[in-house]
């Protein structure tokens, strides 16, 4: 076991046939992740998979309320605030060993409320499965919060399988607006090409096929899931604890006693 305080060094992990590497400077964000030699993120521009934290996709116009209070956080996409502030902030990393370890991020401003991000991270004896874990705790004053991932998985794995395929059965869909927002009206899931919320109240559920590659699960006991499939190089399951606009339409309080907690799961296999 390896304590430490700093923010500089990756840290790699390592169990069976797979490697994971996390970027603690970097949002603690995963960098890479490989199963049997295979790269299943995508490298490069928008790469990984990063942490949402303390807000999950879009807040309009950046603007919340809370306890009668109007709130304005920084626009960083168009006219909205998106992904929260510490996917690019600098964590600290608590712990780790062979196969997992632990960091921890300060939340302060722009975030109007002071309090710490927590966030574990395991590879499973086998070599053929994740588990992450993210707590949100207040210092002292509560305040609404959101939790998530953000992965970018590779479209294509490079072998002779061709395209990723996305298989899941949400319960509804969360209506998007031409500003990228929910309406607040759910509606029968409809076919892709996504970049939307789905409502899955008996916890996320979706699997990655690479025909003749790989199959990967990702679970959560989460009820919301964001899936976006738009660009050509890699395709997002993204485990929330809310949909986009959430700090609006339904946020969950963060008290001194009462932490926001959330896991996903992912587990893989080869394929014949």
């Amino acid at each position: 076991m390896t304590d430490t305080a700093t923010t500089d060094a990756d840290v790699t992990l390592r169990a069976g046939d797979a490697e994971l590497t996390v970027e603690p400077h970097r949002g603690c964000r995963l960098a890479s992740l490989k199963a049997g030699g295979k790269e299943l993120l995508r490298q490069g521009n928008r790469y990984g998979a990063f942490v949402m934290v303390p807000w999950c996709g879009r807040t309009d116009q950046g603007r919340f309320r809370s306890g009668g209070e109007l709130y304005q956080l920084p626009l960083d996409s168009g006219p909205h605030a998106i992904h929260g502030t510490a996917r690019d902030g600098a964590w600290r990393t608590l712990r780790h060993d062979e196969r997992s370890a632990a960091f921890n991020y300060e939340l302060s401003d722009p975030w109007p409320w002071e309090g710490q991000v927590t966030q574990i991270v395991e590879l499973d004896e086998s070599g053929q499965g994740l588990t992450l874990t993210l707590g949100v705790e207040a210092a002292d004053a509560s305040f609404p919060a959101q939790a998530g991932w953000h992965p970018w998985f590779l479209r294509n794995l490079g072998g002779r399988g061709g395209d990723v395929r996305i298989d899941f059965e949400p319960e509804w869909q969360e209506e998007r607006g031409v500003d990228h927002l929910p309406t607040g009206k759910r509606v029968a899931p409809r076919p892709g090409p996504w970049d939307d919320c789905f409502g899955m109240p008996q916890g996320v559920d979706v699997t990655l096929t690479w025909p003749g590659e790989l199959e990967l699960k990702v679970a959560s006991r989460a009820e919301w899931v964001v899936v976006y499939d738009e660009q050509p190089e890699a395709v997002c399951v993204e485990p929330q604890t809310g949909p986009p606009n959430g700090l609006n339409s339904h946020p969950h309080l963060v008290t001194p006693i009462q932490p926001l907690e959330i896991s996903t799961t992912w587990t893989w296999r080869p394929l014949p």
